[in-house]
């Protein structure tokens, strides 16, 4: 784990970044994480899928939409929250926060749970539009806080772009 974040930090600085954090972009994007990247007293295996829309009302502020389906060997969880990112315009790099609510369904219990997750990560910028986002992530869970909390990390696919097109003159 300490190499991978010497990785990450090492290769943070050295890319570049192109200036999509402005007001008025839209993003969208899907996001992997578990395959044993997180860590739940609950569970050893996890596979979560995300589906995140998101719009910079503001410079380098985005506010996101998130869908998401999680998979476990004993439950199916589904969830939906909203969140906001800050991104620093010189580097990529972005901090988060999201709430959200999951429903679990296990063979033998059904039960809702909220969480409240921060997150940091980075974007890659493959170019104009597509992005390579690696993550850290907690999600805190506000119903069981021991048994339902989890840290890991995610691998996300964006893809920002305009609605409008720029006016020329």
């Amino acid at each position: 784990m300490k190499k991978l974040a010497i990785i990450l930090f090492a290769i943070l600085f050295a890319a570049p970044s192109f200036a999509q954090f402005e007001k008025g972009k839209t993003y969208l994007a899907t996001r992997l994480s578990g395959l044993d990247l997180s860590y739940n007293s609950g569970s050893k295996f996890k596979l979560n899928l995300d589906v995140l829309g998101g719009h910079f009302f503001f410079d380098e502020v985005m506010f996101v939409g998130i869908l998401g389906y999680e998979h476990t060997k004993v439950a199916d969880m589904f969830r939906i929250g909203v969140g906001a990112r800050y991104y620093i315009r010189q580097n990529g790099l972005h901090v988060g926060a999201t709430f959200q609510y999951r429903y679990d369904n296990t063979s033998d219990n059904r039960h809702n749970n909220w969480l409240l997750g921060p997150e940091i990560g980075y974007t890659f910028f493959l170019n104009r539009h597509v992005t390579i986002e690696p993550s850290i992530y907690y999600n805190m869970s506000l119903n069981n806080f021991s048994g339902d909390s989890e840290v890991g990390l995610r691998l996300a696919f964006g893809y920002f772009f305009s609605l409008c097109k720029p006016k020329t003159n």
